[in-house]
């Protein structure tokens, strides 16, 4: 078997040279010697094979570690090594058929670990009647790559502001044959013009007219699921609550419910008749009531 200079052939005058310079010296040489430069020329064809074989060689890190070894360890170092123009120093060795060998075996692939995707979530929109009573939702959500999905979401009834909804495979896809992430919908619940959530209780604004105030009165107040009717203690004040028991949200347990809140407004006509007017001039007349004081 005959041991070449790889270092000669690539016009390299030393060992101590990166794998940068080794591909360039081989761009160098492998130009200069090109068959379709070189037609007929027979030398220029082993040329050009010894060229390749000392590239392939000293390109790999692990394969010119065990070149450079052999090679010092058979030859004078910094004489013999690069002395003659065309060296080729020949003996037989066991190592280099283990450097040929090693470069020609293909690399066995790394055995990789199925990997699970990422989770994704992202913010789900309910009006406050739909996560009261419970829907089948539509929901349309871009990928990343800019591209709609469209699946049904079941909204359970009494959901919880905050509360997520796993969405079980729809997340990113998993690398190596690992399973899809999963996609948490977190539930935004929206106020709407009625009712407003907050916590268990929901609350709502009860309108009163000055007389109904100030002499009190039984009134109909609508609930998010029903209409009920409530006593308005006389001299009650603008900015004032009204507690109606379990005719709020549903509860944790789904047992039990929040409270309705009705904040109390009084509300005075825009336009009067000409005996309302009358009304309230003579009101004013005898009242003594003065609330600046």
């Amino acid at each position: 078997m005959v041991f070449k200079n790889y270092y000669k052939i690539l016009d390299l005058e030393t060992s101590r040279v990166s794998i940068d310079e080794i591909r360039q010296a081989y761009r160098q040489a492998a130009k200069k010697y090109h068959p379709d430069l070189n037609v007929g020329n027979n030398l220029a064809e082993e040329k050009i094979k010894d060229i390749n074989e000392a590239y392939k060689t000293l390109s790999n890190s692990a394969s010119k570690r065990k070149y450079d070894r052999i090679w010092n360890s058979n030859f004078e170092r910094g004489k013999k090594a690069f002395s003659s123009k065309n060296e080729k120093n020949v003996f037989r060795t066991m190592f280099l058929g283990n450097i040929e060998q090693e470069d020609v075996k293909p690399k066995k692939e790394k055995i990789k670990n199925p990997i699970k995707g990422e989770n994704i979530e992202t913010e789900l929109k309910v009006n406050l009647y739909d996560a009261f009573y419970g829907l089948d939702k539509q929901v349309s959500l871009k990928n990343i790559n800019g591209n709609s999905k469209n699946f049904s979401v079941k909204i359970p009834q009494g959901i919880r502001q905050g509360e997520k909804i796993r969405l079980i495979g729809l997340g990113k896809e998993g690398k190596n044959g690992g399973k899809n992430g999963d996609l948490f919908l977190k539930v935004k619940i929206e106020d709407g013009k009625e009712f407003k959530l907050r916590g268990y209780d929901i609350y709502t604004e009860l309108k009163l007219t000055p007389w109904e105030a100030a002499l009190g009165t039984k009134v109909n107040i609508k609930a998010i699921d029903e209409e009920t009717k409530i006593y308005i203690p006389n001299g009650i004040q603008s900015g004032e609550e009204i507690r109606i028991p379990n005719k709020g949200y549903i509860g944790k347990d789904k047992s039990t419910r929040g409270d309705l809140i009705a904040k109390v407004m009084i509300v005075v006509p825009k336009r009067l008749s000409e005996e309302e007017k009358s009304i309230y001039n003579r009101l004013s007349d005898i009242s003594k009531f003065n609330p600046r004081i």
